[in-house]
């Protein structure tokens, strides 16, 4: 059987019914993509290897597990997977840094500009500590679109040139999206009653 002439969705009903030859004709297929796509995001080798990993050894189990259900839309699942492995490594690794609202008509504004590291005594820290935390948690309720460009913008340092490459946007939506977060985010602390000045 000539394996590179199956589309994926063959392929997957083959490695499910046992067929490993069908899963590497999978893997080489897509995998320079995904790890492309992981590496845009986490700009480390390392990482990117880790991740794309632990990306497949979950697509393999999931597979296995007979809980694949995407209608032969095979590549699209299993970017949204590395994708959700990308952003639990930022969860886990990553403290908010500063959010810059250089998308908009202020580049000096920070969200954290009124948090100073110098000369913070014992209280100060904590609070301190306790403000990255809920703006963490925060940025959870945002939508996902907002959501994902803040991460980029917070965790990662990306450009808005490569965000708009990576989401396959313009730089414009780009920056409205981001606009619209900082907005969003802004409300947000106002409803929480955060106080964000130590």
């Amino acid at each position: 059987m000539e394996f590179k002439q199956l589309d994926d969705r063959n392929l997957v009903s083959l490695y499910i019914d046992g067929n490993e030859k069908a899963f590497e004709t999978l893997l080489f297929r897509h995998k320079d993509k995904i790890y492309r796509f992981i590496y845009m995001k986490v700009r480390d080798r390392v990482v990117t290897e880790d991740i794309f990993q632990e990306a497949f050894v979950k697509i393999i189990n999931t597979l296995k597990a007979g809980a694949y259900n995407e209608e032969g839309k095979f590549l699209p699942w299993a970017m949204r997977i590395a994708h959700n492995l990308v952003i639990d490594h930022f969860r886990r690794t990553s403290k908010v840094r500063m959010v810059s609202e250089s998308s908009s008509s202020r580049e000096d504004f920070n969200i954290f500009s009124v948090l100073q590291q110098e000369d913070r005594n014992a209280e100060q820290a904590i609070t301190y500590s306790e403000l990255e935390t809920q703006m963490v948690g925060l940025i959870d309720h945002l939508p996902a679109v907002q959501r994902d460009i803040l991460r980029m913008r917070i965790y990662q340092d990306l450009s808005f040139k490569d965000i708009a490459e990576m989401e396959d946007i313009s730089i414009n939506t780009a920056l409205g999206r981001m606009r619209y977060a900082l907005i969003n985010l802004r409300k947000l602390i106002e409803k929480h009653q955060m106080v964000t000045e130590i």
